[in-house]
């Protein structure tokens, strides 16, 4: 039988993080991402995972310690829950959630909110499914993005007052944080792009909660912005920007 282990200032660099695994080699954003983790270990954030090798975890912390621009009070702020192959369609994603869930309730949270949309965005935890566990959407943004709540005692968060999904600048700007180990390598390829393309762009790299909690955009870890308007959470590839230029043009 399987079981679940959770990452601590002890083992964290011994265990690995369960979106990327290198057995030889270290990968940058692995280190990035266990020195960002470091940090927020000592204020709570829990990385809950399956205890084998794959993808099968869930990510959270108290929401006034998370890097999101989110506010409400004695809440938990979930990053992410992802199950991947071979684990699927086990009940594991329904244990994860419960287990924050029990948290919240043994803890006394007021309740549990995460990052949604209308339409489903591939970097985002799956909507249904937190909807099937009693989570409903309390705040919205102009161009459809949810912040999705369960709430135990009738409290609930809201977006950050900067989150207006829009700012001065006209280039690609992108706004991102070390909380998931995929960046490292999404940065490095849209400046080559973009370089070699001759796109004007910006990067803007969030290390502290206080800019996380200001931020102009709804985000999780990236979002991006093109012609003064916030594009997307999705993390960026080369044919994606390519799109978001010809289409926004």
């Amino acid at each position: 039988m399987n079981d679940f282990i959770q990452l601590t200032e002890e083992n964290l660099e011994e265990e690995h993080i369960c979106c990327i695994i290198r057995s030889r080699s270290k990968h940058p954003g692995i280190q990035s991402k266990k020195e960002w983790l470091s940090w927020q270990l000592k204020h709570g954030h829990v990385f809950y995972k399956l205890n084998q090798k794959g993808c099968c975890f869930i990510e959270y912390a108290p929401l006034e310690y998370s890097w999101v621009p989110v506010t409400g009070e004695n809440y938990l702020y979930i990053y992410c829950l992802w199950v991947n192959s071979p684990f699927k369609k086990q009940g594991y994603g329904k244990q994860l959630m419960e287990h924050c869930i029990s948290q919240a309730k043994e803890e006394g949270y007021s309740g549990i909110c995460m990052l949604g949309s209308k339409k489903q965005k591939n970097w985002l935890s799956n909507q249904s499914f937190a909807k099937s566990f009693g989570f409903q959407v309390v705040d919205t943004t102009c161009d459809g993005y949810e912040l999705l709540a369960y709430s135990l005692d009738g409290r609930i968060p809201s977006f950050s007052k900067s989150v207006t999904q829009k700012i001065e600048e006209k280039e690609l700007t992108i706004y991102y944080s070390d909380q998931c180990p995929f960046i490292d390598q999404k940065i490095k390829q849209i400046q080559s792009y973009c370089d070699s393309h001759l796109i004007p762009y910006h990067l803007i790299h969030v290390t502290s909660l206080e800019m996380a909690k200001n931020l102009p955009c709804v985000f999780n870890n990236f979002g991006a912005f093109y012609n003064q308007k916030f594009i997307t959470v999705n993390l960026l590839d080369e044919k994606s920007i390519q799109r978001i230029i010809e289409n926004e043009s």
